[in-house]
């Protein structure tokens, strides 16, 4: 038996104990409810079993939560879009009302979505649909990216500049947003001015793309936070905080 083994077994074996005193001591309930922590307790310490290194643990809580995932997608997707948008109106078709007709357009596009999954004799059916998809896509996100972003951050440098600390803020919006064009200015030799508003546009990049890391590294964080506090209240039924 080698260490791996050895530490999959302990593994086991504590998690199996710690269950057994938390049911015996009635800590978890002998129910629905208790069983429920139970086995989201094993699978949140099988996929954090990863950091050990990959395992079948893992394997097992990862392709658990696609499955499930899957699963969930597909039932909320038939019963909110398919039954009630598709198969219902177009089961009601009939000679005198044919309003929802239309509808046979996008269902049909779906299907060809699905000889993707087929023979490369009809999988091209499915190019269709994907670009359909793409087109309308862009078209309706490229606006409200336009709105959302350059819009947005043309707006503050169009503001009058006031001598008070909203006037402070909006200089520094306008020097950053000029200096980053001029940085990806490539006509021009980043000489002289130009280079020097080319350095301070690296600067604002630096500061946005470590900003944008920070939030993201907080954002897991808090996942990671909101987990153990379950493992730590909701599991082992301790009393935060501990000191």
């Amino acid at each position: 038996m080698n260490r791996d083994h050895l530490v999959f077994f302990l593994f086991l074996l504590v998690f199996a104990a710690v269950n057994i005193y938390l049911f015996a001591s009635g800590s978890l309930p002998a129910n629905m409810t208790g069983l429920g922590t139970f086995i989201a307790a094993g699978i949140t310490l099988s996929l954090y079993s990863f950091l050990y290194k990959d395992n079948p643990l893992f394997k097992f809580a990862e392709n658990l939560y696609v499955g499930v995932a899957a699963a969930y997608t597909l039932n909320q997707v038939w019963y909110t879009v398919l039954l009630p948008d598709v198969i219902t109106p177009i089961s009601e078709l009939d000679g005198e009302s044919m309003n929802n007709l239309w509808l046979l357009v996008p269902t049909m596009l779906g299907f060809f979505m699905l000889t993707q999954l087929s023979a490369a004799k009809y999988s091209w059916l499915s190019r269709i649909a994907f670009a359909f998809v793409v087109g309308l896509g862009s078209g309706l996100a490229i606006p409200r990216t336009i709105a959302a972003n350059l819009l947005a951050q043309m707006q503050p440098t169009m503001q009058a500049i006031t001598p008070d600390f909203a006037g402070v803020n909006l200089f520094i919006i306008l020097v950053g947003v000029v200096a980053v064009l001029v940085y990806f200015f490539y006509s021009v030799e980043h000489t002289g001015a130009v280079g020097v508003a080319s350095k301070i546009g690296i600067y604002f990049l630096m500061i946005s793309f470590g900003a944008s890391f920070g939030y993201t590294i907080m954002a897991r964080l808090s996942l990671l936070i909101g987990r153990v506090g379950f493992l730590l209240e909701e599991w082992l039924v301790l009393q935060l905080p501990l000191f």
